[in-house]
C-alpha cells in the first residue's frame, strides 16, 4: 500500500526550443521558436492530464521558461534561484527535496536539470542530459525507513 507521508514528486521540465542567444542580447530575453511553442503546448496537454490539483509550479526568469509553462495554464511562480546558472544545490532547497509534501514542477534549463536528475539518482552530473522541452518526473518515497528515488516517467515532445 502507497504511504502519501512519505513520498514527494519533482517534475523537472526544460524549456521548449528557444531562439538563438546571440551576443550582446539579453539572455532571458530570448522568446521560443514557432517549433517550441509547439513542443510546449504537446507537452502542457500531456502534463496537464497527469499533474495533480495543487502542484506547486517555480519557473525561471527566463522568458522562454515563461513561455513554456503558459502553455500549461496554471498558476506558477517565477523564482530567480531557477534562472540560467542555478546549482543543484538551488534547486533542491528551493524545492525543499525530499522533505517536502505532493509534486512541484520546475521549468528551467541545462544543465541544472540533467545535474539534478543525475545527483538524485547517484549518476556523474555529465551522464544525464535533458533535451529542449523533455521532462524528468522523479519521486522520492521511503519504504521501510530506506530512502528511495525512483523515475517515474521521462517524456520527450516529440513523442507525445
Amino acid at each position: 500500500m502507497k504511504d502519501a507521508v512519505s513520498e514527494m514528486d519533482l517534475v523537472l521540465w526544460r524549456h521548449a526550443e528557444a531562439q538563438d542567444w546571440v551576443e550582446g542580447c539579453d539572455d532571458l530575453a530570448r522568446a521560443l521558436t514557432a517549433r517550441g511553442e509547439k513542443q510546449a503546448a504537446r507537452v502542457a496537454k500531456w502534463l496537464d492530464r497527469q499533474l495533480p490539483e495543487g502542484t506547486r509550479i517555480l519557473v525561471s526568469p527566463a522568458r522562454r521558461c515563461e513561455q513554456t509553462v503558459q502553455a500549461l495554464g496554471r498558476k506558477y511562480k517565477v523564482r530567480d534561484e531557477l534562472a540560467p546558472g542555478a546549482s543543484t544545490e538551488q534547486l533542491l532547497q528551493l524545492v525543499q527535496w525530499p522533505a517536502a509534501k505532493g509534486t512541484v514542477l520546475v521549468v528551467g534549463h541545462q544543465p541544472v536539470l540533467g545535474q539534478t536528475i543525475a545527483a538524485l539518482l547517484g549518476l556523474n552530473a555529465s551522464e544525464c542530459a535533458v533535451k529542449k522541452g523533455a521532462l524528468w518526473w522523479l519521486r522520492h518515497r521511503q519504504p521501510d525507513a530506506q530512502s528511495q528515488t525512483v523515475v517515474v516517467t521521462v517524456q520527450s515532445p516529440d513523442l507525445l
